[in-house]
């Protein structure tokens, strides 16, 4: 029978199968910890007298509670003792069990879902876990990969399993080309905008066409990193030799890498495999993207008109981001403008938002900042200048970390403040009590931290050209 490429990588990992009563037990190839959701998981085991099964196959890192700031003296303004002793906790476990940490005196400490593809340990066709619900990212390399709670932690550290249902599968074809200034960033918010936050729940997405096939793997992590924005429980692209150069090299790449990609290759989804739904978009139909209300899929074309409200929720998500229906977005003033998060914290995104923000000026008032997503980014970055455009444009370049995406760590916006974000979420408060979030590619939010308003991108473009 035809297979899709999520049921050749289930296949692989199913210890127990499934029955009517009971879910099935899938072996899980990496498991990737950081200092939220581990200390409970390490205080389960503790009390029950386990030990972590595969130390081998964890990798920790903090990233989530971490400042991006430093003190004058080099040490780290932590926004709570809490927060602090979640980072030292963290530490500490993972010593204590042997697993490989990148902490503050790691060059490759960062964003868990940037350091570990940068390490190579996401590899193609493998089972990865974290208490991180955008762990989807890792499916860009063609693994099965999702965020599961902090009891589903302990369970993977004791046994190296978990007990999981197969979902359905869904295809979401894109084809044709992108329009000149259109990004990975719009392309998953118009497909959420299309099928719904709630349209992939249940459901493995694999992304498939032309477009994907083009795109770059940063493009593709932040295409699968927002899977579980429609609901869906992982995302995934088919390997290929974009994918095989991404990894070649890498600290974690196989000894035998072409008998390693021979196989990566194999898992494709065969010719008339079979998904229990498909979805097809042209190319040519997306635009620059932005969000108007308080969740993903609340998304439109910049240069559009506000849709009404479909229910009482949309009307209450309008009243909270103070903007009305029939109304542009465009020039909707702005406070504040992050880039960073593991949506667009990678080398690609930063390139694009410094070839905006040269020569441009951060206006009074607007607070902008850049956080890179990894330690090594941030030298890559460094490397090519990309900092110095930033800081002279009038932006803040941060540490490394989660940063405004989560606002746990001291980033965060003052309520009622608008807020132009690469991250993934657009929640009510998500990123400061009362603050309001406008979700958007790197090139938009560059644009905004330059205009002071929202403003499509592609007016830099056609600047730029001319």
């Amino acid at each position: 029978m035809s297979e899709t490429l999520f049921d050749k990588v289930w296949n692989r990992h199913v210890v127990v199968p499934e029955t009517d009563a009971h879910p099935a037990t899938i072996y899980i190839d990496l498991h990737l910890i950081h200092e939220v959701t581990s200390p409970q998981a390490f205080t389960v085991l503790k009390d029950r007298g386990l030990k972590v099964r595969r130390p081998d196959l964890t990798l920790a890192t903090i990233d989530h509670s971490t400042p991006t700031l430093l003190n004058d003296d080099g040490t780290r303004p932590f926004v709570t003792d809490q927060a602090e002793k979640q980072v030292e906790t963290l530490l500490a476990n993972a010593a204590e069990h042997g697993i490989e940490t990148h902490g503050w005196d790691s060059d490759n400490r960062g964003i868990v879902h940037v350091m570990g593809p940068e390490l190579g340990a996401t590899r193609p066709g493998m089972t990865i876990v974290c208490g991180d619900s955008h762990t989807s990212t890792h499916g860009a390399f063609g693994a099965i990969a999702f965020g599961i709670g902090t009891t589903q932690v302990g369970h993977v550290l004791a046994n190296q399993c978990i007990l999981m249902r197969k979902p359905k599968t869904m295809a979401i074809h894109v084809d044709g080309e992108l329009q000149p200034g259109v990004t990975p960033k719009d392309v998953i918010l118009a497909i959420i905008a299309e099928i719904g936050v709630g349209g992939g729940t249940g459901y493995a997405l694999e992304y498939r066409g032309s477009v994907f096939e083009n795109m770059s793997m940063d493009g593709r992590m932040t295409v699968c990193n927002m899977s579980i924005e429609a609901g869906a429980r992982c995302g995934m692209v088919a390997p290929d030799d974009k994918t095989f150069a991404y990894l070649e090299g890498r600290k974690f790449a196989p000894d035998n890498y072409l008998a390693a990609c021979d196989d990566w290759a194999s898992l494709a989804s065969d010719p008339g495999a079979v998904y229990d739904k498909e979805v097809f978009m042209k190319a040519e139909d997306i635009r620059p993207m932005v969000t108007y209300g308080t969740h993903p899929g609340m998304a439109m074309p910049i240069d559009a008109l506000i849709p009404a409200a479909a229910d009482k929720a949309e009307e209450d998500a309008l009243e909270y981001m103070q903007v009305k229906a029939g109304a542009e977005i465009a020039g909707l003033k702005v406070d504040r403008v992050f880039i960073g998060s593991c949506t667009n914290s990678r080398m690609e995104d930063l390139r694009a938002a410094a070839s905006v923000m040269d020569g441009g000026q951060v206006p009074d008032g607007l607070i902008a900042i850049v956080v890179p997503g990894s330690e090594q980014i941030k030298i890559q970055a460094e490397a090519e200048g990309l900092h110095e455009i930033f800081t002279s444009a009038g932006a803040q370049w941060r540490e490394p970390g989660c940063s405004m995406c989560i606002a746990m760590n001291g980033d965060k916006a003052a309520p009622g403040e608008l807020v132009v974000s690469t991250s993934n979420r657009n929640f009510a408060g998500r990123q400061g009590p009362g603050a309001r979030t406008v979700l958007a590619s790197p090139e938009t939010a560059a644009a905004a931290a330059i205009s002071g308003v929202l403003v499509d991108p592609r007016t830099f473009l056609d600047e730029e050209a001319a």
